[in-house]
């Protein structure tokens, strides 16, 4: 029988990855978030996980040394539109820590996501020089842009995934194939959760959100309330029959007229998480937690790819180690 395969995760966040990852066969040995909040909602959904509240600047990385898998979703501001792409100018650029992580924790493998503003072209030059890095550290990275409605997420939401495997590993990693069958949409995903006050409309609603989602946003910490983002973003909503400006506590009443607005718990499906997945009593902050999360889902495609990669290799260690003995 084979042992679980290991995994360290910085910046978990609200544990969208982390929980991709877990539903894929990884055990997280250690998770670690900055933020109090985000903490509490990783320890509340799941007891068991060894949450360290700490900025990842002061966690040291040699106690897991030998881990399988190292990942993370570093702060995506330094290179989004929103966060005025400043990159590596950014104070919130946190790719440096991750690349001192892998040379202290020497995982087999290492996941790194980030918005696709990473790929622009002013950011060729950084891009190259944290490739460089972990090729320096005995890794070969790959990158690819992956479209979270291409498994079965019912939303746009591009990110780019970067996958790093330890050279001595001697095996290649391939990126999830999409999902044959097209993402639900808006009005399917979130039909009885919009009737489950008995509104009246909710059926109307359903058939004329006939797509997915535009991508969901977090907001920041210190500008705004809960909101669907900025006015073109809101646009698109208002297409999918969504008021954008706002987020409800609770569901439509039964004779509402008129555009209804997402519940948080709504917002928490589209990107993926089951809805026992809970983030706390602050709808601000629970808004904010659920618009930057990494979807489950995709998180989950990329984790089975790098377990079969990885417990492939393990098998013929196992093999290899068997031959030696038998020929001693």
């Amino acid at each position: 029988m084979q042992k679980p395969l290991t995994c360290v995760e910085i910046c978990a966040g609200a544990g969208g990855q982390a929980l991709g990852l877990a539903m894929a066969g990884f055990v997280h040995v250690a998770l670690v978030e900055y933020e109090e909040e985000y903490c509490q909602t990783l320890r509340d959904n799941r007891p068991e996980w060894n949450v360290i509240c700490a900025d990842v600047h002061d966690f040291d990385g040699r106690p897991y040394k030998g881990v399988d898998l190292l990942a993370g979703g570093v702060p995506c501001p330094p290179f989004s539109v929103a966060g005025k792409q400043l990159g590596a100018d950014d104070e919130r650029d946190l790719f440096p820590e991750a690349i001192r992580l892998i040379g202290e924790i020497r995982p087999r493998a290492v996941m790194l996501e980030n918005v696709r503003g990473f790929l622009s072209p002013e950011f060729d030059e950084y891009r190259e020089r944290i490739f460089n890095e972990i090729r320096a550290l005995g890794y070969d990275p790959q990158i690819k842009l992956l479209n979270a409605s291409d498994f079965g997420v019912p939303q746009l939401r591009p990110r780019i995934v970067i996958i790093a495997i330890r050279n001595d590993q001697n095996r290649s990693f391939s990126y999830p194939e999409s999902f044959t069958e097209p993402a639900p949409t808006v009005g399917d995903t979130l039909y009885d959760l919009m009737k489950a006050n008995g509104w009246i409309g909710a059926k109307k609603w359903a058939k004329g959100a006939n797509r997915i989602a535009p991508t969901l946003v977090g907001g920041s910490k210190k500008h705004g309330g809960p909101d669907l983002g900025p006015t073109r973003a809101r646009k698109a909503w208002a297409e999918l029959g969504v008021d954008g400006c706002g987020i409800a506590n609770e569901a439509p009443a039964e004779d509402f007229e008129g555009m209804p607005r997402l519940t948080s718990r709504m917002m928490a499906r589209l990107q993926g998480f089951p809805d026992t997945w809970t983030f706390g009593k602050k709808k601000t902050c629970a808004c904010r937690m659920i618009g930057n999360a990494f979807p489950p889902p995709v998180a989950r495609a990329v984790g089975i790819k790098l377990k079969e990669c990885l417990q492939n290799e393990r098998t013929d260690l196992g093999c290899q180690i068997q031959l030696s003995q038998e020929a001693i």
